[in-house]
């Protein structure tokens, strides 16, 4: 049995521990899906086969492009499949910038919006991001012109600049009265963000906006965040039904002084406000050898009026001060003054005591009034149609991978297209390891019979080692066992001897009895 798990154990040890390891399991490219609006796996073709490049000229400089940083496709350097590769931003500390039309524009009507893709910081994050802009479709919309003042209706992804790790959901709505474009930032997740930060793997990052405004933020499929567009953004998503009259004014008789000094309060009679904060240290004395009389400095008497001073351009001449000779052996020079210490006798200014102001009338607030540009629109949320995807990054480190984008309004899709990039990347148990291997070794189901099977065999027998069966009258039913039998004196037929050698015994001479009975019926029968 020892041998069996031996085996099993070392065979474990020699399979694949991960994709990479198993030729079945290079990097297989999914299928585009034809229901989604938008997927891209970076696998194959050139990257400006689909994608465009921002031209965008820096404001104010001519013939300077805003967006000079490089991409490219490549594999990460510490790939898990090979043959998956990735769009990644090159150049650090440049701006970058390119964008991707959809296939069709994207409407938010009763449909849910699913927009999620991988990334991975290959060389850490020290301030950058690698969001995704969904960019509004309008008649000037041109990508070749892509840049940050580009309108979008929903930018999504993580950010980190200094000490602070975000993932944005940002939304750029319509206001209907105002008629203008309106940022609202969705709240932070309460989870610590930092690993999916500096661990240096890849994370799939996952938005689900439902018809009826909420919203879930995932995580390598983990919630980490979920909220309403009508609750949850800031600044609001509709103004407030009521504001603060601007035209209120406080009353001149209003007190809102929750304390005041007492007015039964007089000042002690020995409290000395000029008295000083701090006074000469009298128990010291002037250091012996200082010498009071000279000056730390003196005028150098070797100096020269230069030939060319003018009194009234350059005022009066002053010889140049250079260290007293005679002080360089004493222990000090000038006037001599004791130290300053704090003094006992200081009290400072004199205030009254502070008592509760009996005509208190609390913290005055002007009235509310209904808000003038409060919204009735029983569908506050007014998006603007999706036409193309951008990116519109910047990063100190550079490295930054993307991978399988996807926009879609089919839950069932996006489940399936995780399932085709992102859990190829997950790492197989052990009986999932077992099965897979039996997919190019067949025989392999032989040897987990014998290394398996044969054992828990072995283990029944030797746990329970008295299990019998059969009835208890046959003679097998005690064999190998110590259970008490019939003694044999007792029978009448015979002695004990004959007991043992099975011809007094009852499976002897009766089991013959019964089949001469037997035959006997047979020929009365016949």
């Amino acid at each position: 049995m020892r041998l069996h798990v031996v085996l099993f154990c070392v065979y474990l040890r020699s399979m694949p521990a991960s994709p990479q390891d198993d030729a079945k399991s290079l990097y297989r490219s999914p299928q585009i899906p034809d229901e989604a609006f938008f997927a891209e796996t970076f696998d194959s073709g050139p990257l400006d086969r689909k994608w465009v490049l921002s031209k965008a000229i820096k404001e104010g400089e001519e013939d300077v492009f805003k967006y000079d940083g490089e991409w490219a496709l490549e594999e990460p350097a510490n790939s898990v499949l090979a043959g998956n590769r990735g769009l990644v931003l090159k150049s650090p500390g440049r701006h970058h910038g390119i964008a991707a039309y959809l296939r069709t524009p994207f409407y938010f009507n009763d449909k849910p919006l699913i927009l999620q893709y991988e990334v991975l910081f290959q060389n850490g994050i020290d301030c950058g991001g690698a969001y995704i802009k969904l960019l509004s479709d309008s008649s000037q919309l041109r990508l070749s012109y892509f840049n940050d003042a580009t309108p979008y209706s929903i930018m999504f992804g993580p950010d980190k600049c200094g000490s602070i790790y975000k993932v944005h959901f940002i939304i750029c709505d319509i206001d209907p009265l105002m008629a203008v474009r309106q940022e609202r930032h969705a709240r932070q997740p309460d989870v610590d963000l930092t690993e999916y930060f500096t661990d240096r793997k890849p994370h799939i990052y996952t938005l689900y906006l439902h018809p009826d405004h909420s919203y879930e933020i995932f995580i390598d499929q983990s919630l980490i965040s979920k909220g309403n567009l009508l609750e949850d953004m800031d600044p609001p998503l509709g103004p407030p039904s009521e504001i603060l009259d601007p035209n209120d004014k406080k009353p001149e008789d209003w007190d809102d002084r929750p304390h005041i000094p007492d007015p039964m309060a007089t000042k002690p009679l020995d409290w000395d406000e000029n008295a000083p904060a701090l006074i000469p240290d009298p128990s010291v004395q002037r250091p012996p050898g200082w010498l009071e009389e000279e000056l730390p400095l003196i005028p150098n008497p070797e100096a020269q009026r230069p030939y060319d001073w003018d009194d009234e351009m350059d005022g009066e001449w002053e010889a140049p001060q250079i260290p007293n000779p005679a002080c360089l052996q004493a222990i000090g020079c000038g006037p001599w003054s004791p130290p300053l210490i704090s003094n006992p006798a200081y009290k400072g200014k004199w205030n009254p005591p502070m008592v509760k102001n009996p005509g208190y009338q609390g913290l005055w607030q002007p009235r509310t009034i209904p808000n003038p540009a409060a919204s009735e629109d029983p569908q506050p949320v007014q998006l603007h149609p999706v036409a193309a995807v951008g990116l519109e990054l910047w990063s100190v480190t550079g490295g930054v991978l993307f991978d399988n984008i996807l926009l879609c309004d089919d839950l069932e899709v996006a489940r399936r297209w995780t399932k085709d990039t992102w859990g190829q990347r997950q790492a197989p148990g052990i009986v999932e390891r077992l099965l897979m291997a039996t997919d190019k070794r067949p025989w392999l189901w032989g040897v987990y019979v014998f290394t398996v099977g044969l054992p828990i065999i072995l283990f029944i027998s030797f746990m329970w080692p008295d299990k019998r069966f059969g009835p208890p009258h046959m003679d097998y039913y005690y064999k190998k066992t110590d259970e008490p039998q019939p003694d044999v004196s007792q029978h009448p037929e015979g002695p004990s001897s004959l007991w043992a050698y099975g011809a007094g015994s009852p499976a002897g001479p009766r089991r013959r009895e019964n089949r001469r009975a037997q035959k006997k019926s047979d020929l009365e029968f016949k």
